[in-house]
C-alpha cells in the first residue's frame, strides 16, 4: 500500500511541476570548492528564462528530482561523506566531477603548522605562509587528485587567491589605512619634538618602572571604546617612556595587549557591544527567550571572570612589582640595560620645540574623533527619542551599532592631517620635512601590514576548511552535566580563537552553535528557568571570554600582531612572555570563577 501511494504522489508531482519546468535550460552551474566531509555544501544552478516556472526537473546521477527555483536559480544542499561522482543532466547541458571530501581533521593542519612553526623557530612571516600554502595544498589536492596540482595550484593560489580576498575585505583594507596614518601620525609628533615633550611630561609622574607601567595601565583602561585604538595609540604613546624607565618591550606590549581587548569586551559603549548582540540575537532565536540579547549581555557580564581578571592580574603585576617565566627574564635584562632583540624604533629625534601639547593635542583628536565617528555613523533618531530607554543604554545601542572602522579612518585621518598643522605653522618642521616623517611612519607598519594579510589569508582557508567546527564537534561529543558546559565553552572559545587568530570569528560561529546546545542541555536535564538563565548567561559571558584568552595566545591574532608592533616588541616574543600570564589567569577563570559560579556557587 505505501509503494502504490509512493507511486501515486510521484506521477501527482510529475503531471504538475513537468509544465513549470518544462523548457528550462541550465546556463552555467556553481559547484563549491573546498567539499568537507559530511559538511553540507551548496550546489546552485544558474537558469535561463525561468521567471515563470517554480521548479526545475534535472537527472542527477542517473535518478530525476526536482529543484526549487528563486530569483532565476536553483539551489540544494548535499553531503558527501566518501569520494563519489557528482553527475547532473538537463538537456544539452550536463556536468560531471569526482568529488573527494577531504576530511574534516586535516582542517586543523593549516593553523596548527603556523603556530607551531612561530614559536620554534621564531620566525612569523615563513611560519605562517607555510601554513597557509599548507592549506591550499589541501584543498588543490582533494579537488584535483593530483599531487603536482596540489602543489602548484596551492602555491599560486596562495597570492592570487587569498592575499586578494584578504585585501578586498573592507574591514580589512581600513584596518591597514588606520595603521598606517597612525604610524604617520606618531611619526610626525616624534619629528616636531610634540612626542619628546610628552614623555617629558609623564616622566614627572612616572619616575619608576612601577609608575611606568601603572599609567601605562590606566590609559589602557581610558580608550576603552575599541582595542585597535588602544594598542596603537597606548603602544606608541608609552613605548619612549617606558624605554627611559628600563621596562623591557614585552611588558610593555603585555600591558597593552590585556587592557586592549579585555576592557574593549566588557564595557558598556565599545566597538565590540554592536557585533557581540548581533551574535547572541542569533544565538537565542531558536530558543524562544523572551529577554533582548543586550539584557542577556548585561546579565552576563557578572560571569566575565577572565577579561576582569586580566586587568586585575594586571594590576597586581606592576603593584608588586612580581614576574615569572620568559616575562622575568625579560625584565630583568630590561633593568640591566641589555637591549632585546627587537624591531629598532627611532624615538630621538633633534628638536626645536619639545612642546607636550603637540604630541598630546593629536591623540586626543584620535580619541574624540573615534568617539564622534562611532555616534554620527551610529546615530538613530528613533532611538534617542525613545522615552522608555535609559541614557547609558542609548549611547551603547548608538555606538552598537556604528561603523567602527569608518571612525577610525575618521580619527587617524583628522589626528595626522591636525599634526601636520601644527607643525608647519609653528615653523617646527616645514612642508617637505613634515611629508617625510609621514611617510617613514607608513613605512614602519609594512611589517605588521605584512603579517596582518598573511594572518587574514590563513583565516579565510580555516573557515573554508571548517576549522571551528572539527574543534567544536570534537569537543561537544562528550556529554557533560549542564554545570560543566559553561567551563568547556571557554576552553571551545579558547581553542577555536587560537588556532583561527579572531576573537569575533570565534564568537560568530559558536554562539549560534553553543547558546542553542547549552539551553537544550539544560532543559533535559530537568533545570528550572532560574537554573537555566543562570547556565545560560555563564555560557554567554564563557564565549566571549574564551575568545579574548585564544586571541593572547595565538601569534596569529591581529590584535596581538599589533600590540607587538606598536610596542616595538618581537612578535614572537611577545607571544612567548604573555602566553604563561594569559594562561594563569584562564585557569584562576575556569577553578575559581567558571565552575563555581555555573554550580550555583
Amino acid at each position: 500500500m505505501d509503494r502504490i501511494l509512493f507511486k501515486i504522489v510521484n506521477v501527482f508531482l510529475f503531471l504538475i511541476l513537468s509544465p513549470l519546468s518544462s523548457g528550462q535550460t541550465i546556463s552555467s552551474i556553481d559547484f563549491p570548492v573546498p567539499v568537507m566531509q559530511n559538511v553540507p555544501v551548496t550546489v546552485t544552478l544558474n537558469l535561463e528564462d525561468a521567471s515563470m516556472a517554480d521548479s526545475i526537473e534535472i537527472v542527477r546521477n542517473g535518478n530525476s528530482e526536482y529543484w526549487r527555483i528563486k530569483n532565476g536559480i536553483a539551489k540544494k544542499e548535499f553531503s558527501f561523506e566518501q569520494s563519489q561522482s557528482f553527475f547532473i543532466q538537463k538537456g544539452n547541458f550536463s556536468f560531471q566531477r569526482q568529488v573527494q571530501p577531504i576530511p574534516l581533521w586535516l582542517s586543523i593542519l593549516p593553523p596548527l603548522l603556523a603556530i607551531l612553526m612561530a614559536l620554534a623557530f621564531k620566525e612569523v612571516y615563513s611560519s605562517l605562509f607555510l601554513g597557509l600554502f599548507s592549506g591550499a595544498f589541501i584543498i588543490n589536492y582533494y579537488s584535483n587528485g593530483s599531487l603536482w596540482e596540489g602543489i602548484r595550484r596551492g602555491f599560486f593560489s596562495t597570492a592570487d587567491t587569498y592575499f586578494v580576498e584578504a585585501m578586498k575585505d573592507e574591514g580589512h583594507v581600513s584596518i591597514i589605512i588606520f595603521s598606517m596614518l597612525i604610524g604617520g601620525m606618531v611619526s610626525i609628533i616624534h619629528k616636531n619634538g610634540g612626542m619628546k615633550g610628552l614623555v617629558d611630561r609623564l616622566a614627572k609622574y612616572a619616575r619608576s618602572a612601577r609608575s611606568g607601567q601603572f599609567i601605562t595601565w590606566a590609559l589602557g583602561l581610558f580608550i576603552f571604546f575599541d582595542d585597535y585604538a588602544n594598542t596603537l595609540v597606548v603602544g606608541n604613546t608609552m613605548r619612549p617612556v617606558t624605554d627611559r624607565l628600563k621596562v623591557s618591550r614585552e611588558k610593555l606590549s603585555y600591558i597593552v595587549d590585556s587592557t586592549a581587548a579585555p576592557i574593549a569586551s566588557i564595557a558598556f559603549v565599545t566597538t565590540w557591544i554592536g557585533a557581540e548582540l548581533s551574535y547572541i540575537q542569533e544565538g537565542i532565536l531558536e530558543i524562544g527567550i523572551e529577554q533582548s540579547a543586550y539584557a542577556i549581555f548585561i546579565s552576563s557580564l557578572k560571569y566575565s571572570f577572565y577579561p576582569i581578571f586580566t586587568l586585575a592580574f594586571v594590576l597586581f603585576l606592576i603593584l608588586k612589582q612580581k614576574d615569572y617565566g620568559p616575562m622575568l627574564h625579560a625584565e630583568r635584562n630590561a633593568r640591566k640595560g641589555i637591549p632585546g632583540d627587537h624591531p629598532q624604533v627611532d624615538d630621538s629625534h633633534d628638536h626645536a620645540s619639545t612642546h607636550w601639547l603637540n604630541g598630546v593635542f593629536p591623540v586626543i583628536v584620535v580619541v574624540l574623533g573615534t568617539i564622534g565617528g562611532l555616534l554620527i555613523t551610529g546615530w538613530d533618531g528613533s532611538v534617542w527619542h525613545n522615552e522608555n530607554i535609559g541614557f547609558i543604554k542609548k549611547i551603547s545601542e548608538t555606538i552598537g551599532n556604528a561603523d567602527s572602522y569608518v571612525a577610525l579612518l575618521w580619527s587617524s585621518l583628522l589626528g595626522t592631517m591636525v599634526a601636520l598643522t601644527m607643525s608647519v605653522s609653528q615653523k617646527l618642521l616645514n612642508l617637505r620635512d613634515a611629508m617625510e616623517a609621514m611617510v617613514t611612519g607608513f613605512k614602519s607598519m609594512l611589517p605588521a601590514v605584512m603579517v596582518l594579510i598573511l594572518a587574514w589569508s590563513l583565516a579565510e582557508i580555516t573557515e573554508q576548511l571548517h576549522t571551528a567546527r572539527f574543534i567544536s564537534n570534537a569537543l561537544l561529543d562528550f556529554k557533560m552535566a549542564p554545570g560543566v558546559i559553561p567551563a568547556l565553552t571557554f576552553l571551545i572559545a579558547a581553542l577555536v580563537a587560537f588556532s583561527t587568530g579572531s576573537s569575533w570569528g570565534t564568537m560568530a560561529i559558536l554562539y549560534p552553535l553553543i547558546l542553542p546546545a547549552g539551553w537544550l542541555i539544560c532543559q533535559n536535564a530537568g533545570l528550572d528557568h532560574e537554573a537555566s538563565m543562570a547556565i545560560f548567561g555563564n555560557i554567554v559571558s564563557t564565549v566571549l571570554a574564551g575568545s579574548v584568552l585564544g586571541d593572547h595566545c595565538s601569534p596569529i591574532s591581529d590584535t596581538t600582531i599589533m600590540s607587538s608592533l606598536a610596542s616595538g616588541c618581537d612578535h614572537i616574543q611577545h607571544v612567548k612572555t604573555q602566553m604563561p600570564y594569559a594562561l594563569t589567569v584562564g585557569t584562576v577563570s575556569i577553578l575559581f570563577g567558571t565552575l563555581p559560579s555555573a554550580f550555583g556557587m
